[in-house]
């Protein structure tokens, strides 16, 4: 089978968001796919390079490919360029499917009707759908789409660096991210330590959190310290709120995958819609409220928390290796 992975990336972005892409494509590679790119770098600079890549590049590159199964890892740069992608890709293959990294219409355009309409009519016109979890799932088939819809469950996340290794359990956390999005960090008062890493600290960090500064992807993992990694979002402690605490309720944060490839048990909102794969498999807690923190890591002794670390551990090799998304495209195809 010819079988291709195509994407759009800014390629000099020093977050998850190129690296969850660039992941796929090295594990779906080992199942045989070909790769093809297309990339931007500056968001005024890339809205003019979007009409040569729409009108020139992207038909030009996959004209001809005579692909059985082309995933296309969406969205692209903009709208333009996400329709020049599939339009080029179902004219050259003969199933096309989506891999949804992010679905605007929860985040970014979640009280905009027109590009709602747009987005599901451009999933609908796919063979198929990767969707990051049933939550997820259901509010795209509640909202019109009718393609079929495999649910990835987690990111899986190319981790070069060794397991984080048995360190004493003393209720300490770590948070990675881009520090200027994460607004409840302003709020945020701990009595156990807090690890902080990604672009943009605040100059008022709160006494517990220590700040190690900022690392590619593949490197952040060797630098990581505590005893869970922390996944919460939004503009408060006591609840996921604002633009990105919504969308918590509906993706799966990298994070999550960067913690759990690394070795480290999660702590996560208990409506975020990964809460679900953590709990039922151990390995971590759900929390209403960072108000509660303290006293919920107060309530976990070493040996629990060594049953958990374990627990995360099986998981790693799965996440490291692929298995995820090779799972999730084996069924599309099948």
């Amino acid at each position: 089978m010819r079988n291709y992975v195509v994407g759009m990336y800014d390629k000099t972005q020093n977050e998850a968001g190129p690296k969850a892409k660039r992941d796929i494509e090295k594990f779906l590679g080992e199942l045989g796919f070909q790769t093809i790119n297309f990339y931007f770098q500056g968001a005024r600079k890339a809205e003019l390079i979007s009409y040569k890549q729409s009108w020139w590049d992207i038909p030009r590159r996959l004209k001809g490919l005579g692909a059985d199964n082309l995933f296309f890892q969406y969205p692209a740069f903009n709208q333009r360029t996400n329709e020049a992608i599939l339009t080029s890709a179902k004219q050259n293959a003969a199933k096309v499917y989506l891999i949804i990294h992010d679905v605007e219409s929860l985040r970014e355009f979640s009280n905009d009707s027109t590009f709602i309409n747009w987005e599901i009519n451009f999933f609908n016109q796919s063979d198929g759908l990767i969707v990051h979890n049933t939550k997820m799932q259901q509010w795209l088939k509640q909202n019109g789409v009718q393609v079929p819809m495999v649910d990835l469950q987690i990111f899986d996340y190319d981790n070069p660096q060794p397991l984080i290794k048995q360190v004493q359990y003393q209720g300490s956390l770590c948070y990675a991210g881009n520090l200027a999005k994460a607004e409840f960090l302003q709020e945020l008062n701990l009595k156990h330590q807090l690890h902080l890493f990604g672009p943009n600290p605040s100059v008022s960090l709160k006494d517990a959190a220590n700040y190690h500064g900022s690392f590619s992807p593949e490197d952040l993992p060797a630098h990581l310290q505590g005893n869970f990694g922390l996944v919460w979002d939004g503009n408060q402690v006591e609840q996921t709120v604002g633009k990105f605490g919504a969308y918590l309720k509906y993706n799966n944060p990298h994070k999550t995958s960067l913690y759990l490839s690394s070795g480290l048990p999660v702590i996560i909102a208990k409506d975020a819609a990964l809460a679900d794969f953590i709990t039922s498999q151990g390995l971590g807690i759900a929390v209403t409220s960072l108000k509660e923190l303290d006293r919920e890591l107060l309530k976990i002794d070493a040996q629990e928390y060594e049953q958990m670390r374990q627990r995360v551990q099986r998981i790693a090799k799965k996440i490291r290796s692929g298995q995820y998304i090779k799972a999730a495209v084996k069924q599309l195809i099948d």
